[in-house]
């Protein structure tokens, strides 16, 4: 993180934000299953298996929609020159999608909708072709910051330490907004990612065009 400049830095701060929003909104639309935390479904599928074998095809699903999502979000990056405004519109149409299904009561669809897009979306910071920050799961931040935090108790250097840990933040904040907003207004809360991703797909061409 620390290797980018503030408005890539900010970007991706927004992104986590919004990973974390629709994630919360994700989880409670989905009765306890994530959207952009496969993780989580990960372990979720096998205490299923063990106990309620009928209900671990749901994580699974999932799963699979998640890495359609990445998959798909992959191509647009690879055919694109400007790769983070082509994936970030592709992850607006589909929580685009999500919003429309959910307005017409198609709940399941606007799940596995959001999780196509949180896949999608993770190709918006690539180096080489593989992800270079991971903006919908924070393991990898948390570990990087507590590196960081011991390289500092041991008297060594350690940049882009804060910069991980507000990359998490971004993502908690995202999801008590998420959280409060699916609960108090749930007819609203579908849209709101809608019009934060295309923001932030608009901030993403406009550092693209600078840097061309």
């Amino acid at each position: 993180m620390h290797r980018y400049d503030l408005p890539r830095r900010s970007l991706a701060y927004g992104i986590a934000g919004l990973a974390g929003f629709v994630d919360a909104a994700g989880f409670l639309a989905a009765g306890g299953y994530f959207v952009s935390f496969m993780s989580g479904n990960t372990t979720r599928f096998g205490v299923e298996a063990a106990t309620r074998p009928e209900a671990a095809l749901v994580p699974i699903l999932l799963i699979l929609c998640f890495v359609s999502g990445v998959t798909a979000g992959a191509v647009v990056a690879n055919r694109s020159e400007r790769p983070k405004s082509a994936v970030l519109m592709l992850s607006t149409l589909l929580i685009g999608t999500g919003a429309a299904a959910h307005a017409l009561g198609a709940i399941a669809l606007f799940v596995g909708m959001s999780a196509l897009a949180m896949g999608a979306i993770n190709n918006a910071f690539r180096r080489e072709g593989e992800v270079a920050v991971g903006v919908t799961y924070m393991t990898g931040a948390l570990v990087r910051f507590g590196q960081g935090l011991a390289a500092r108790l041991t008297g060594r250097q350690a940049p882009g330490g804060l910069a991980h840990l507000l990359l998490w933040a971004s993502l908690a904040a995202g999801a008590v907004l998420g959280a409060h907003v699916t609960i108090g207004l749930p007819a609203l809360a579908p849209w709101i990612p809608l019009v934060w991703a295309a923001g932030l797909c608009i901030a993403a061409r406009r550092i693209e065009r600078a840097r061309a």
